[in-house]
């Protein structure tokens, strides 16, 4: 199965349950592919778990899902050693976060100490507890939601654990015609209760290699480190694109890529994923405290107006 199929097979799949929301699934099956992490971001109801959750019932692979809450501990995560009575020694209990599929939901009501208990796991695909480390499943894909607007009881997230997303969303509110179909699909019972697995794991893995393995040319690396380079000087921006970031920027591409069907990136490419990839990664001098995400993007959007785009044929 080729990188465009198993991203039209996950998308059509998926849009049984959410709406008018194509191309933002499309970013999402992206970051998969990308063996990167999601971060949904919007206000309350417009369908972040949903979406999650219909993405992860597509996909034959385990899910766990984690309700962040203020007293919810690093280990409830990661696992612990308990001690057996029967056999009198330690016994590894494995956490939520072994699993193919983790849905972090409202993962910013949850304190710093145990939001950090998920840093090792996104980047290294690894955890490690009482100095012993355990490997993650493959694949390990983590979706978190989290609500911008209310801010009583929650805690922002640190730049390091942004910098594990590689992408972040705001799905918005769909289009009438849209929400029309929704209202029509919603009856008895939940679209989200009709839809079952299409794809399995080795499909995930074969169409990752695939995403990965696109043509990456020396004009797109060169650009996209013009982009990265830009966000470092622009007078707006008192932290700028991290290396972590370009390559971020990189894998997308290649992704986004091969789910349309190209065995080569363009600048296009780039640029249509970079909205995505980039804005949540700087902090604008303007509001570093707030971290206005609007603020961030308008810049962005600047940003890649300004930035010369290669010009060579792409063929």
């Amino acid at each position: 199965m080729t990188a465009q199929e198993f991203g039209k097979k996950l998308n059509d799949n998926i849009s049984k349950v959410i709406k008018g929301k194509q191309h933002e699934t499309s970013i999402i099956i992206a970051a998969l592919l990308a063996g990167g992490h999601v971060l949904l971001e919007d206000v309350p109801g417009t369908g972040k778990t949903m979406l999650a959750r219909a993405a992860a019932k597509s996909l034959d692979c385990e899910f766990r899902r984690i309700q962040f809450t203020p007293d919810l501990l690093p280990s409830d995560i990661t696992g612990i050693n308990f001690f057996n009575m029967k056999t009198q020694e330690f016994v590894f209990r494995k956490g939520s976060v072994f699993t193919n599929i983790l849905l972090a939901d409202e993962i910013n009501r949850a304190t710093p100490r145990t939001q950090s208990a998920l840093l090792e796991c996104m980047e290294e695909k690894q955890t490690t507890v009482d100095g012993e480390t355990y490997k993650m499943g493959t694949p390990f894909f983590v979706i978190a939601t989290q609500n911008p607007v209310e801010t009583a009881g929650t805690y922002p997230l640190p730049e390091a654990q942004l910098d594990r997303f590689i992408v972040r969303l705001h799905l918005g509110y769909s289009k009438k015609t849209s929400e029309l179909e929704m209202l029509s699909a919603v009856g008895e019972t939940h679209p989200i209760e009709s839809i079952s697995a299409v794809l399995n794991r080795q499909d995930i893995v074969e169409a990752s290699k695939e995403a990965l393995n696109v043509h990456f040319g020396d004009a797109c690396a060169e650009y996209i480190c013009d982009i990265g380079d830009a966000t470092r000087r622009s007078e707006k921006i008192r932290l700028g694109l991290s290396p972590r970031g370009l390559i971020a920027l990189k894998k997308m591409s290649q992704a986004y890529a091969a789910i349309n069907g190209s065995s080569f990136v363009t600048p296009d490419h780039i640029k249509s994923v970079a909205p995505y990839v980039i804005p949540h990664r700087l902090i604008c001098k303007e509001y570093a405290v707030s971290r206005n995400a609007n603020t961030a993007d308008e810049i962005v959007a600047q940003i890649l107006d300004e930035v010369t785009v290669p010009t060579e044929q792409f063929e």
